[in-house]
């Protein structure tokens, strides 16, 4: 989303296994408050799911917080700095700037000095409830290693959605534990939507 920070939403791998679009890779995210599966659309968004699953395979993920969360919206996740679940800048970083990593057609993609990848605006699909959509900051080229899943449909959101400036690619989708996603949406938050209680990503596995 178009970060509070850089990375908010208005409030308002080299891939080492060969996958058919019958089988997608998937990720499971173990949190501090259950665990969920979502597919990862690796053959319809190359370049945005690859980027997740390097970082998620390097191991990125793990012990961040989850840093806003808005009931009957979205949960938005991924901030290096939400390590600290009390840093006042979490929503503001990325990954480092230069890393790169290949899709499965073998496409080279090196992170920019502020560790952004290409907006992939190609594959339409919407931001449906317990769609995993990636966040920017509303400038081109500007999404990293945050993203936000989806608890309804936000369709104003969508790319090709003309009615707002708002465009957030749709690179997954969760496939089991949506209960899980909506007890998080639920957690009590502060008056910047940062969840009390800290919620926590013990590891993000891929399959």
């Amino acid at each position: 989303l178009n970060s509070p920070h850089p990375h908010r939403i208005p409030r308002r791998f080299l891939c080492q296994n060969s996958y058919t679009p019958s089988t997608m890779p998937t990720a499971t995210f173990n949190t501090s408050e259950g665990s969920f599966t979502a597919e990862l659309y690796l053959d319809q968004m190359p370049i945005t799911a690859s980027n997740f699953i390097d970082l998620a395979n390097s191991g990125f993920y793990n012990g961040l917080t989850f840093h806003r969360v808005i009931p009957n919206f979205m949960l938005q996740f991924g901030c290096p700095k939400s390590k600290n679940p009390n840093a006042r800048d979490a929503g503001t970083g990325g990954p480092p700037g230069g890393g790169s990593y290949t899709t499965p057609g073998g496409e080279t993609i090196t992170r920019d000095r502020g560790g952004n990848i290409p907006d992939e605006f190609t594959a339409k699909i919407s931001n449906e409830p317990g769609t995993l959509s990636m966040a920017n900051t509303g400038q081109p080229n500007s999404g990293g290693s945050q993203f936000f899943v989806n608890t309804v449909h936000n369709n104003f959101l969508d790319w090709y959605d003309k009615s707002t400036p708002s465009q957030h690619p749709v690179f997954g989708k969760v496939t089991s534990g949506m209960d899980v996603v909506m007890k998080i949406s639920g957690v009590s938050t502060d008056g910047n939507d940062k969840p009390r209680t800290p919620v926590v990503m013990n590891s993000v596995t891929i399959a």
